[in-house]
């Protein structure tokens, strides 16, 4: 009787120290048989480099044995290295269809994302923070220009990375994906969790220009992975989760606290998405506009899709009141 060969299968963490509130930039080497896949690429930095290169040489391999590179989504910290890596060793890269316009800063996709934030702000009842952020996205459409990745981008599929499932879990970004080992119970997570730090559900728009429901397409996204029953998940940043129901459930539950009291802000008459982010946030609200507009925003739509607020429009502006 002859056995199945099992297949060896491990995940090597490349981890990169941050000084910011994220701890740290983490991606991963996945060995198999046949394979030594890249997911994700860190920040476009020396440290990331050097901590790529470091754990290469800790496993005795280099960077030519790299077979690909996997992305979870398109923000800077998990793309980095791209350029630098195909530049030297052309191997093929791979992410969700949603990740090329963004990867390939594709100026018709830029300039209606831009025309969607001017709206946006307008909307909320922004004012002059508004005008000053569309101001710097319009901006970085020149001085980000080198970070467009010159490689060709696939689009991935259930076939890249032998042995793992891929789920799309959109909310922090429309275009997240990650890899599950279903036999071991892994997930390659990307910024889907996070153990000492929530993940934003970024505002963002398809690719019609229509706004996105983020935060409703994260609690979904929390929701199926905590239905999976991984025991160990391998975050874009900080420690390594091992069962992680127990902090998916806190994340559902501060979620809905969040909510409620911004819920509470409007039956107490503030009624616009930039009041309601002055009030909630105070000083946060100058220092990181867009990240905080984009939280309120995130829950007024999703206070909306539980039927728990009218809108109403007053001079481009829209009102909030409780139902």
């Amino acid at each position: 009787m002859f056995m199945k060969k099992q297949t060896t299968l491990e995940i090597y963490p490349i981890i990169a120290p941050s000084e910011r509130a994220l701890k740290s930039i983490n991606f991963y080497l996945v060995k198999q048989e046949k394979s030594l896949t890249l997911v994700d690429a860190g920040m476009n930095d020396d440290v990331c480099w050097d901590a790529l290169q470091r754990t290469l040489k800790e496993h005795e391999l280099t960077l030519t044995n790299l077979t690909e590179i996997l992305l979870t989504h398109h923000h800077g910290d998990h793309v980095g290295l791209v350029n630098r890596i195909t530049a030297l060793h052309p191997i093929p890269v791979y992410a969700h269809s949603k990740s090329i316009p963004r990867l390939k800063r594709d100026p018709d996709f830029l300039n209606m994302r831009i025309e969607f934030y001017k709206q946006l702000y307008v909307q909320m009842g922004c004012g002059e923070l508004g005008d000053k952020q569309v101001a710097y996205l319009f901006n970085a459409v020149d001085n980000n220009k080198d970070q467009k990745i010159n490689c060709d981008i696939k689009e991935i599929t259930k076939n890249q990375l032998v042995n793992f499932d891929v789920i799309h879990f959109p909310g922090h970004a429309p275009d997240q994906v990650a890899f599950l080992d279903k036999k071991q119970g892994l997930l390659l997570a990307g910024d889907l969790l996070i153990e000492h730090i929530s993940s934003n559900a970024l505002v963002e728009p398809d690719e019609n220009g229509n706004r996105i429901r983020t935060l409703v397409d994260h609690i979904d996204s929390l929701n199926r992975c905590l239905a999976l029953r991984a025991n160990t998940v391998y975050p874009g940043h900080g420690n390594i989760i091992y069962q992680p129901g127990p902090l998916i459930e806190k994340r559902l539950h501060s979620i809905e606290t969040k909510s409620q009291k911004i819920f509470a802000l409007i039956e107490s008459g503030i009624t616009t998405g930039n009041e309601l982010a002055m009030t909630f946030y105070k000083g946060k609200y100058n220092k990181e506009f867009p990240l905080v507009m984009s939280e309120i925003i995130g829950h007024l739509d999703y206070l909306d899709y539980k039927g728990k607020i009218n809108k109403h429009y007053r001079n481009n502006v829209v009102h909030f009141t409780a139902r």
